[in-house]
């Protein structure tokens, strides 16, 4: 008796809210799924049930893949978001490092400079963003949004990089420098490697935002052949007052991948870099 209501209160307790929960964070994609494999017949027919799918097919990811230019698109997605998280990687640890393990003048005021840098919001600064890329002469390039993003996403980044490299044991570092190692050193070889897990998170969370940002990307890519997919799903397939549901949610769907699959191989680390923060020794 106690087993069975041990079972029935885990089962209430802990079980159905998180099947609650699992449907309620999937049934998004359930539903781009679904949009996605129905004819437009069973699309815009209000008499059918929408949460089923009777006849699927790929017509819509076929029409995605030969009448647009899908392919460009992500790959120029990725281009971006590679470059400008490996640029606000480089930076961020380069803010973040002095900030966090040596004694200066102002660092305290510059730090809290840094995280209110990433409270700004964007629709504050695409106007002087806007003139540097006009004078730079790079409109319409991927140049200017592998520019910009950075913007944003350095701040962040050294503000999550801080937070980690205060964690890993001064001991570490003052080993490595009483044998002979410069502060480069033992930052590259001691610091950033037990640091892994902090890299992890930063590079994961400014790659999502840089795939993922739409404001920058619909100002400064004007061209179909250079914009991101989410400036180009919105602009090809919204025409007017008419929507390809069907395609655009085919567009969605295959976006989630690249950002699904990086997090399926490196969810623990970048889950115990947000949270933790800490080193054993």
């Amino acid at each position: 008796m106690v087993g069975a209501s041990g079972w029935r209160a885990r089962a209430f307790g802990l079980y159905l809210p998180l099947a609650g929960f699992v449907v309620f964070a999937l049934f998004p994609f359930y539903w781009m799924l679904i949009t996605s494999l129905k004819p437009n017949q069973e699309l815009y027919n209000p008499q059918i049930m929408p949460l089923v799918v009777h006849h699927p097919t790929l017509k819509h990811y076929a029409d995605l893949l030969t009448q647009t230019q899908f392919l460009r698109w992500t790959y120029n997605t990725m281009a971006v978001a590679v470059v400008s998280t490996a640029a606000s990687l480089v930076l961020g640890v380069m803010a973040a490092y002095p900030l966090a393990r040596m004694r200066f003048p102002g660092a305290a005021v510059l730090a809290v400079g840094i995280a209110t840098t990433y409270l700004v919001p964007q629709t504050l600064l695409f106007i002087p963003m806007a003139e540097i890329v006009d004078r730079l002469g790079l409109g319409d390039t991927l140049g200017s949004v592998m520019l910009t993003y950075p913007t944003f996403l350095v701040p962040f980044c050294a503000w999550l990089l801080m937070g980690y490299f205060k964690s890993v044991p001064r001991e570490l570092e003052e080993a490595a420098r009483i044998d002979g190692a410069s502060r480069w050193q033992a930052m590259v070889r001691v610091v950033l490697p037990i640091s892994t897990p902090g890299l992890l998170s930063a590079g994961i969370f400014a790659f999502t935002l840089s795939q993922n940002e739409f404001l920058y990307a619909l100002i400064f890519l004007t061209k179909t052949s250079v914009r991101t997919v989410p400036v180009g799903a919105i602009a090809e397939l919204i025409r007017g007052d008419v929507f390809y549901w069907g395609q655009l949610m085919a567009a969605a769907l295959l976006g989630c991948v690249p950002v699904a699959f990086i997090y399926s191989f490196f969810v623990e680390h970048y889950v115990g870099g947000l949270t933790s923060g800490s080193v054993k020794t």
